[in-house]
């Protein structure tokens, strides 16, 4: 099993859940988020000040699939989530020792 964490924008974040339903792997866990990457904040007016942005919102996606489904995961997202400008996000994968489901405490790929 594999994590696949995703930090995107925020916009985005319905149409890649459409998207990963349409290939099966619908289950997954969203989280608003702020961070900073290659982007270093944003500088912003108002009023006529200017002022800086740290941290930008982002939504943070985080799905958990068998391996075969990994790779599929990462290039919907990418493909979805692309703006091709700068702050498009990040992805992660992690590796997954075993998920169990509270109510049954059945074990392994079933629980996905």
């Amino acid at each position: 099993m594999i994590k696949v964490e995703a930090i995107i924008r925020s916009q985005k974040i319905d149409a890649v859940k459409v998207a990963l339903d349409a290939i099966g792997a619908g289950s997954m866990t969203v989280s608003e988020v702020r961070g900073r990457g290659q982007q270093k904040g944003i500088t912003q007016q108002w009023r006529g000040a200017e002022y800086v942005v740290d941290f930008i919102p982002k939504a943070k996606l985080e799905v958990v699939v068998t391996d075969d489904k990994a790779e599929k995961v990462v290039d919907v997202i990418c493909e979805v989530a692309n703006t091709g400008t700068i702050g498009d996000g990040k992805i992660f994968l992690i590796p997954i020792k075993d998920a169990i489901r509270v109510r049954t405490k059945e074990r392994g790929d079933p629980v996905l």
